[in-house]
């Protein structure tokens, strides 16, 4: 298990059975980004690759 899968496992925990708009969970990115200008290139892949994925290419 990766350190990161705890606040996976967390979110998953907390908030698995919402269903939000995909948005939301952008405007939530873009906040974070504020709030932790560290994590801009972390975020900016992360985004990336989830709206790729359907992407017969990769």
């Amino acid at each position: 298990m990766y350190f990161t899968d705890r606040g996976i496992e967390e979110l998953e925990g907390r908030r698995g059975e919402e269903e939000v708009p995909l948005a939301w969970v952008a405007e939530r990115l873009r906040e974070f980004v504020d709030l932790n200008p560290d994590f801009e290139t972390p975020i900016e892949r992360f985004a990336t690759w989830l709206a790729r994925l359907d992407d017969e290419d990769d």
